[in-house]
């Protein structure tokens, strides 16, 4: 395992909320919005609006993509503050195995140095599982990964690096096989509010939302069914006002 944090591809980089995210020098992109926060991001653009819908008491979760465990680690805190009762599992595909095996020496904040059991044991074994929680990594081609499932998840954290530099992973087939990895109640929560991005998804069948809030960008929330927790996307009225636009498809990346 690596002795430090994988800085030859990154480079860590303090956040507005005092957290830090590392920047892809592959990518070209940081891994969070350094405006947002790292932490603040991944809790109010994916875990709490996730959960604002999602009430069971077991959940499958598909986080898209793992990088540097904010969304998989800040589900941990929020259930564990709010519903300590759930159990819950996490699958997460990643194509950087090297930055996962690392991790033991990033600069994460300190409401996550009680999970250091669990960073240590993804990132040497990819896996971690106790009496309410299981987490599975995979390490390869998440286009692959989620064909292994079928009507399996919850919530999926849409996450992955942006459309322009990381175009497969927003198209329109890509959506189509994460709904079929979905449950009929499931919700999807991402950053993304590109428009091309919004139509792959409304093109699939999905009901979209706003994700407002104080301090942070907006976002955005997506259904397979209506939701009475967020304020609707108008895609009709987007379309008409945009008559060019089209989804990315695989095709054209």
């Amino acid at each position: 395992m690596s002795k430090k944090f994988d800085d030859a591809l990154h480079t860590q980089t303090l956040s507005e909320d005092g957290s830090y995210t590392a920047y892809s020098k592959e990518y070209e992109e940081h891994y969070h919005s350094t405006r947002d926060g790292a932490l603040f991001e991944s809790m109010k653009k994916h875990v709490v609006p996730a959960f604002n819908v999602i009430q069971k008491d077991e959940v499958n979760i598909l986080d898209i993509c793992y990088g540097l465990g904010f969304n998989t680690l800040a589900t941990l805190l929020y259930i564990e503050e709010n519903f300590p009762k759930k159990k819950i599992h996490i699958y997460s595909p990643e194509l950087d195995s090297s930055v996962v095996k690392s991790l033991v020496h990033f600069k994460y904040p300190k409401v996550f140095e009680k999970y250091k059991k669990v960073i240590t044991a993804l990132s040497e074994r990819g896996v971690y599982a106790s009496d309410k929680l299981y987490i599975e990594l995979f390490f390869g081609d998440a286009r692959e990964y989620i064909l292994k499932f079928k009507n399996k998840f919850d919530i999926v954290y849409q996450d992955p690096f942006s459309p322009s530099t990381n175009p497969i992973l927003w198209t329109k087939e890509y959506f189509r096989d994460i709904k079929d990895a979905m449950r009929e109640e499931g919700v999807l929560t991402t950053y993304s509010i590109a428009l091309k991005v919004r139509v792959a998804l409304h093109e699939n069948g999905f009901y979209l939302y706003l994700n407002e809030g104080r301090d942070y960008r907006v976002a955005t929330v997506a259904s397979r069914k209506k939701l009475e927790q967020y304020k609707s996307v108008d895609m009709q009225h987007k379309i008409a006002c945009n008559p060019g636009i089209k989804s990315l498809r695989d095709s054209d990346v």
